[in-house]
């Protein structure tokens, strides 16, 4: 399906070409993939003690690249570290044309099979260099034994600008002994917690481990400084985080791992997943893997929720469809036009359920409440964006892993733009029959219901009644202080749910205010 040109070697710098034919331009979708000629290094190489060896590949990737090029590198035996370098070319192209993005990775002796062991590392565009040895590993890498073997680079054409994408990768082995590997260590699966209570959270949030800029210790202050009980690290395609975060844990912080498992359809937060588990993110909504992949996330003790569904940036629309979420992230970092329309969408999923009552018997994985709650996170990379801006406030049981997950996953849960936003939310029956945020109130379909929103911290804030109907009840402005009650009265023959949004003061014109906090629903009658 392709053509190599491979051209002379010049001694230990020895260079190569590898050209990509024509015929790579049929070659599309995450499962199809291509293979370069191999780097070798001379085994004798090894022998040298403290040596070091360096090989330098280049070639250029046509538009219609498949998402994955291998390149694979015959690691001798007796080497202690391995370096790579890459560079390419990013020509001017017109308006509206994507230009040149190349991400990069490495998978080790066992080799590139989807979701296979072979997995070593991916930084994507973050980095332009990287190293791997028994003791330490750059950021989005994972330390180990550098084996004997076949070792493949992995390149990812996120995009091609139309005169193609030149590159250039410079591959070094250091050889001799092997630093002494470090055992990891994980955070606690629980902080000291009050109990029964609300707990704030941000479940999505990158460090340096991935592309961000700031470091576990920075986040972790961060997130105190914004009233978090708990956070959920989340890199892009990389568990190389998990084992870094056990000293920024704390009686007053849980801290759980994830991945923002980043594909080329959309993007989907494994959260609170067991330490040390990777899931791949190599395939396309057409390739038909992501429900396996969704499994291996709850098998390994996680959440599956897709991340800024109706986001404009390339690749981050969600295709995959919602039948194997736990959760929907709604609302990701400042309110935007986007989230709007997430919003909306999600909201037409609960007319969903409510319409089809199969769904509520297991549509989202078989343990979830028969409807996809939704959740807010900031989303944060660096500075200045604020961590906890929004953040999901979660009734749990406990500050634990657990109690946490499954708060979210039943819905009782609220979105809030900061720690100064609290709700409660309420639903009455007329024997005195409650619920709240996330539950159902099991009344006749005639019986009044009194619906009520507390909140406070949200001064000059209107608050909306929304149920399967459409907006059914706006009140009046709130005070300067921010605090208020809204109360109004329905049955669930009108309403089949009802859940809250507050929000601004709109600027001028139909479109209402950004979100300053919205909850879960609340269902009303007997189905």
């Amino acid at each position: 399906m392709c053509e190599d040109d491979h051209h002379g070697e010049h001694g230990s710098g020895s260079g190569s070409d590898h050209g990509i034919g024509r015929r790579a331009l049929f070659v599309t979708g995450a499962a199809a993939a291509l293979t370069l000629g191999s780097v070798s290094f001379p085994s004798e190489a090894a022998d040298a003690a403290r040596a070091s060896e360096t090989r330098t590949v280049r070639g250029t990737l046509p538009t219609g690249s498949p998402d994955f090029v291998y390149l694979p590198v015959e690691v001798p035996d007796g080497v202690r570290e391995i370096k790579v370098a890459y560079t390419y070319e990013r020509p001017p192209v017109p308006a509206g044309t994507a230009g040149n993005a190349l991400d990069i990775g490495i998978f080790d002796q066992r080799g590139t099979e989807l979701g296979g062991k072979g997995f070593r590392g991916w930084s994507g565009g973050a980095r332009t260099e990287f190293f791997i040895r028994a003791d330490d590993a750059t950021p989005g890498y994972i330390p180990g034994q550098v084996k004997e073997g076949t070792w493949h680079i992995a390149l990812g054409p996120y995009t091609v600008a139309p005169q193609g994408l030149p590159y250039e990768i410079t591959i070094t082995l250091t050889y001799g002994e092997p630093g002494t590997a470090v055992e990891p260590v994980y955070p606690p699966a629980r902080a000291k917690g009050r109990g029964r209570a609300w707990y704030r959270g941000d479940c999505h949030l990158h460090s340096w481990y991935s592309d961000g800029r700031r470091t576990p210790a920075e986040i972790a202050a961060l997130a105190r400084a914004a009233g978090l009980d708990f956070i959920n690290s989340s890199e892009h395609n990389t568990h190389s985080a998990h084992a870094h975060w056990a000293a920024e844990a704390g009686d007053d912080l849980l801290i759980m791992v994830g991945e923002e498992v980043t594909t080329r359809n959309g993007h989907v937060v494994a959260l609170g997943t067991d330490p040390g588990t990777f899931v791949d993110w190599r395939y396309r909504a057409r390739d038909n893997r992501f429900g396996k992949y969704a499994r291996e996330i709850r098998r390994a003790g996680g959440l599956v929720v897709p991340a800024h569904p109706h986001a404009t940036c390339i690749g981050c629309n969600w295709k995959f469809g919602f039948g194997e979420a736990d959760a929907v992230e709604v609302w990701n970092g400042p309110y935007g036009p986007d989230d709007e329309v997430s919003l909306a969408d999600w909201d037409g999923m609960l007319v969903a359920s409510v319409r089809d009552r199969e769904n509520r018997n297991g549509g989202n994985g078989g343990d979830g409440p028969g409807w996809i709650p939704a959740m807010g996170n900031s989303d944060a990379h660096r500075d200045p964006d604020p961590i906890g801006t929004p953040q999901t406030v979660v009734l749990a049981d406990d500050l634990t892993h657990e109690a946490i997950q499954e708060g979210i996953r039943a819905g009782r849960s609220y979105v809030a733009e900061s720690r100064k936003v609290s709700l409660a939310f309420s639903a009455t029956g007329p024997k005195g029959e409650h619920a709240g945020i996330g539950g159902r109130l099991k009344v006749d379909r005639e019986a009044p219901v009194t619906v009520r929103l507390e909140a406070t911290g949200v001064p000059r804030c209107t608050v909306r009644f929304v149920t399967d109907q459409g907006v059914l009840h706006t009140s009046a402005v709130l005070s300067v202080s921010g605090s208020g009650t809204v109360e109004w009265r329905t049955t669930a023959q009108y309403a089949a749910y009802v859940r809250a949004e507050v929000r601004h003061e709109a600027a001028a014109g139909p479109l209402p205010g950004a979100l300053a906090a919205f909850t879960n629903p609340i269902f009303l009658g007997r189905a």
